[in-house]
């Protein structure tokens, strides 16, 4: 209510919003996965394709039970589609499932829109953005009435906007399906890394006929291609319930690691011959008992989630994947600094810190870990303020997670925002790509995921640079790329940690390696 007007304040407010439909490919009848819109999800709890929301708040009533109510409309049982496809629930199931003041037919939406404008003469109707693909379309006979009208009002200006504040920050339940959300897919990834490490020890093995006269069953499996740890992954989360990744998983080996949004995951892991001073891997890696070749010592980088009721999960994992299950000398120096990126910020977040203050640090990280390692040269200031670390970390820092990955991005990044601090020491372009420019506040669920990139495309823009080892910089940019990412709840004095799977180096080595 705040954000309106006050010639509309007093008056009774409607929402009136789509749901999703079931969509088909292209110029076909073959149904894709149907996912409900989430505003719609937020405001009523049903997953029902082709279902509306009309909902109506008058101010002028003092109790709470007069003053709201919302009505659900789903779609009426046809019997033809019976056989093809699973009914939505009758009216009785839906009053059990979704917590409204009343549900009927959609058929009787346009009668109940109908008695609503003659009841509340000078109702304001709230909708989604009207005209844009971004959201379920409302039907044209539902709107005509009301647009029309001399004595109502609708608009599409406040409700998004409004929604996206109130759905930043998470309430009790919220934080609940992300930690589930969290969960699974944390162990999903764990999955990965140590059906990796089985492999190392030589424990996956193949029974008789397996790959020739019968297929590879899922205990015979070994990882040696992109899109098979993306199997596994999503497996894992479909054992434990989960029907929907968050986003497409991006499974990247080695130079692709440095593709930030790369999903074609339909690459092999690097091979090489077999060297003489290599670390054995007893021959897992490759099918049948005399191989000749080996994996290249390489990263895998994992960036995956699931959804748990609507609600998701973005975690990335780096693995080691050859060389026995261990990094080499140089991906280790890479991924600790990252791993040293994520947990200083982990430990500066709280309520009030603004979101530039976290990427700011993670590239004041990155330039002393590179002076370190003897990558830049020079006056950390004046590498600072010169903008190249940005070629090696060119995203932000982190977004804000909710019903969606990259969630609420009116409210996480307004256009109109007096809350950006005056950099002094860094570089504009340290913020070019941030998707989360506010103070943090108790309720907010953020990722924290820093990353450090060998990108081709990005180094050529700091190729003349006056700070950069390139002599050095040749030993490094094979490896592609490292991003760690985990899931964090703002609480009233820190954050907590919803990620569960562990990231630190001995650990991570330990498993990839198959030693536990």
């Amino acid at each position: 209510m705040n954000v309106l007007p006050s010639q509309l304040k007093e008056k009774p407010q409607v929402i009136l919003l789509a749901g999703g439909r079931t969509p088909f490919r292209n110029d076909t009848d073959r149904e894709l996965p149907f996912r409900q819109e989430s505003n719609f999800y937020y405001l009523s709890g049903c997953s029902v394709p082709g279902s509306f929301l009309l909902a109506l708040y008058q101010p002028e009533h003092t109790n709470n039970f007069t003053r709201i109510s919302v009505k659900l409309s789903i779609p009426e049982i046809q019997a033809a589609d019976l056989m093809w496809s699973v009914p939505p629930p009758t009216i009785e199931e839906a009053k059990q499932l979704f917590d409204v003041t009343d549900i009927a037919h959609s058929s009787e939406l346009q009668s109940t829109i109908d008695l609503l404008l003659q009841s509340h003469p000078e109702a304001v109707f709230h909708t989604l953005p009207r005209n844009s693909p971004l959201f379920p379309i409302l039907p044209e006979e539902y709107m005509a009435t009301i647009v029309t009208s001399e004595t109502h009002t609708a608009t599409d200006a406040y409700l998004l906007s409004s929604l996206h504040k109130t759905r930043l920050i998470k309430d009790e339940n919220e934080v609940r399906m992300l930690r589930h959300a969290n969960d699974i897919s944390s162990r999903a990834h764990e999955t990965v890394m140590r059906v990796l490490g089985n492999a190392v020890q030589g424990k996956i093995l193949q029974g008789k006929g397996a790959g020739i006269d019968r297929p590879l069953l899922p205990g015979e499996w070994l990882i040696e291609k992109e899109a098979e740890a993306e199997a596994i992954f999503v497996a894992s989360c479909r054992r434990e319930g989960a029907v929907h990744q968050a986003y497409l998983p991006i499974v990247a080996a080695s130079r692709r690691a440095a593709t930030l949004h790369y999903c074609c995951n339909d690459r092999e892991f690097t091979w090489g011959p077999v060297k003489p001073h290599d670390h054995l891997n007893h021959g897992a890696f490759a099918h049948g008992p005399a191989p000749d070749r080996q994996l290249e010592p390489q990263v895998l980088l994992i960036d995956a989630g699931c959804e748990w009721d609507c609600y998701s999960a973005d975690i990335t994992r780096t693995m080691p994947v050859g060389n026995g299950g261990k990094f080499t000398e140089k991906g280790k120096q890479i991924y600790s600094l990252v791993l040293e990126m994520q947990q200083k910020s982990m430990r500066t977040l709280r309520p009030g810190v603004h979101w530039d203050t976290i990427q700011l640090l993670c590239h004041q990280i990155l330039v002393e870990g590179f002076l370190n390692l003897g990558l830049f040269k020079g006056s950390k200031d004046e590498i600072l303020r010169s903008g190249i670390s940005s070629a090696f970390f060119p995203h932000g820092v982190g977004h804000s997670l909710g019903m969606d990955v990259h969630d609420v991005p009116s409210a996480s990044k307004p256009i109109n925002n007096a809350t950006i601090p005056q950099d002094e020491v860094g570089h504009p372009s340290f913020y070019t790509y941030l998707r989360l420019r506010l103070p943090l506040a108790e309720g907010m669920v953020v990722t924290v995921e820093p990353g450090i990139y060998f990108h081709e495309h990005l180094l050529k823009a700091v190729e003349e640079s006056e700070y950069v080892n390139y002599n050095l910089l040749g030993e490094y940019r094979g490896m592609g790329g490292v991003r760690l990412e985990d899931d964090v709840l703002i609480t009233s004095d820190g954050c907590e940690n919803l990620t569960k799977v562990r990231s630190d180096v001995e650990w991570l080595e330990s498993v990839c390696s198959g030693k536990v």
